[in-house]
């Protein structure tokens, strides 16, 4: 019987795509295009996610896709979190925030699964 383990630490470009159901090629875009976006790369040159990686990722792609932000929309936005946390959105943050919770548990199932 396969032992339960915790969470990684590092996650592939291929392990992200599949928790975050987005493409490995619109991963690779996103990261020219959001600063804080940007994995690590091991030895071999490959990418290695971290926790906070994927969360930022779900962000990006709820604003992209669920809240219909532009590419430069998502940027301000992200950037009006960083610098004014509590500010007018935060209601919204809290909801998305949750929203990703939801979707963390959900990977980590997936995870516990394989």
């Amino acid at each position: 019987m396969r032992k339960k383990t915790a969470t990684k630490l590092y996650y592939s470009i291929t392990e992200v795509a599949e928790l975050t159901n987005v493409k490995p090629h619109v991963l690779r875009y996103w990261e020219t295009e959001f600063k804080a976006l940007r994995p690590k790369k091991n030895r071999a040159g490959n990418r290695t996610y971290r926790s906070g990686d994927i969360e930022l990722i779900q962000v990006i792609k709820t604003l992209l896709y669920d809240e219909g932000y532009t590419i430069a929309g998502a940027k301000k936005k992200l950037l009006q979190s960083k610098t004014n946390p509590a500010g007018k959105g935060s209601r919204k943050r809290a909801e998305v925030i949750q929203a990703l919770r939801k979707d963390l548990l959900e990977m980590k199932k997936i995870l516990e699964r394989s």
